[in-house]
């Protein structure tokens, strides 16, 4: 104990090491308040949710309470989805900062819905936002270096290097107490903010366990970058720039090129392209007999078949019939979009075994369900609320059942994921 205390008092004599301890600590302190702040913004958007949908319901309840038109109903009414943060969130925001987590949709064609925005460009969102993860994965290493590059060197370089190992308590213990003394602080300043933010958002202990367990290897493994680099009894200046470049490689160069090349290798087009392809589908219906269009719609669905006949005027079942048509033209095309981005995403994940930094951001955004398998189960549950919506909506068009005031409170409700912490509109 009297050993480390003294390594910990050379420490302090240091000013360069304790400046660089204490600027790692003001960047995850700023950067887990940046989360924090950008999450607070989100609740409050989806808690927001609520009045103005009861606001705008209303006004569209006046309107068709005095035809009792179900059609108009549903083609009118938005209906809210929403996506809420994890309490973990904060520290890796992933895709919440690139795909939307609130979603207002109506009972028509959804494909149009979900990906009409879908402008997500994965090479410019790489480095991610500026949070814990941002921190640990790009910032830390850096810091790992600056108190590491010279550990050996700079006692060679002093002359002090024979004496030392030849002291008492020197040798291999005496280079692992001094390392383990920086790596603890290292890791001290990276989790004491995190752990603060943690507890104010209510992170369960096992999740907090698993992160600064997760940041403590990290940066145990450029602590083992840098005792390799010092083998090779260069001097101080060239390890710092042998290391530097290993840093360029290992968390920039690598990973954005393993990023092009899984994207060349697994072609996956633009939601965008699904969107435009199903309005193109349901715009073809205007042009084609109306009839073609309920035999293909009462074909996948004949439960509606008996419904009557198409009088000769416009009618919302028809309408909302094609949508329905349009959605399953471009089925083959959403099947074949989302297993493209697994195939991407499990590519990446299984790249994390070879290039840590990509390794630590996957559990990152994993343990704070900010990944794509995240966004793709809130689509998931967005595509059986609008099954719910379409079934709902059906049940007045097919049987030409008025819909007044009263039938809205009847419809179906998005269920999010509960969440004691997270606003319920």
């Amino acid at each position: 104990m009297t050993l480390l205390s003294q390594e910990l008092r050379l420490f302090l004599r240091a000013r360069l090491s304790v400046i660089a301890v204490i600027l790692l600590t003001a960047l995850t302190t700023a950067s887990v308040i940046a989360g924090l702040a950008e999450i607070d913004r989100q609740r409050a958007a989806i808690a927001a949710i609520a009045p103005a949908q009861a606001e705008d319901i209303g006004a569209v309840a006046d309107w068709i309470d005095a035809k009792k038109d179900a059609g108009s109903a549903g083609y009118y009414s938005f209906h809210p989805t929403w996506d809420p943060p994890s309490r973990l969130a904060f520290a890796a925001l992933g895709m919440r900062d690139v795909s939307p987590y609130i979603l207002r949709v109506r009972a028509l064609g959804l494909e149009a819905q979900i990906y009409d925005g879908d402008t997500f460009n994965p090479e410019l969102a790489l480095p991610g936002r500026f949070d814990f993860a941002f921190v640990l994965v790009f910032l830390a290493p850096l810091f790992v270096i600056a108190l590491f590059h010279d550990l050996v060197s700079g006692e060679r370089e002093a002359g002090r290097l024979r004496m030392l190992q030849a002291l008492p308590g020197g040798g291999l213990s005496f280079w692992l107490r001094r390392s383990g003394l920086r790596l603890g602080l290292l890791w001290a300043a990276l989790a004491l903010p995190f752990l603060i933010a943690a507890m104010v958002s209510g992170v369960a202990p096992l999740t907090m366990l698993a992160v600064l367990g997760l940041a403590f290897v990290y940066l145990l493994f450029w602590v083992l970058v840098c005792g390799l680099t010092s083998r090779l009894r260069w001097s101080s200046v060239a390890n710092a720039a042998t290391l530097a470049a290993a840093w360029l490689i290992l968390v920039l160069i690598f990973p954005t090129l393993a990023n092009v090349l899984v994207n060349r290798a697994i072609p996956v087009d633009q939601g965008a392209e699904i969107a435009l392809a199903q309005r193109e589908r349901v715009n073809r219906a205007w042009d084609i007999p109306r009839e073609e269009t309920m035999r293909r719609f009462y074909a996948g669905h004949p439960e509606w078949a008996d419904s009557p006949p198409l009088p000769q005027a416009f009618h919302y079942k028809w309408y909302f019939a094609f949508h329905q048509v349009g959605d399953e033209s471009v089925a083959d095309q959403v099947h074949g979009y989302r297993s493209g981005l697994e195939k991407r995403d499990a590519t990446a994940r299984a790249l994390g075994w070879v290039l840590p930094s990509v390794g630590v951001q996957a559990l990152m955004t994993r343990l704070a369900e900010t990944d794509l398998e995240a966004q793709l189960a809130y689509q998931d549950r967005i595509r059986a609320f609008h099954r719910d919506l379409r079934q709902f909506y059906y049940g007045y068009l097919f049987r030409d059942r008025p819909f007044g005031k009263a039938d809205f409170a009847k419809a179906p409700r998005f269920e999010p994921v509960a969440d004691t912490r997270n606003p319920t509109p």
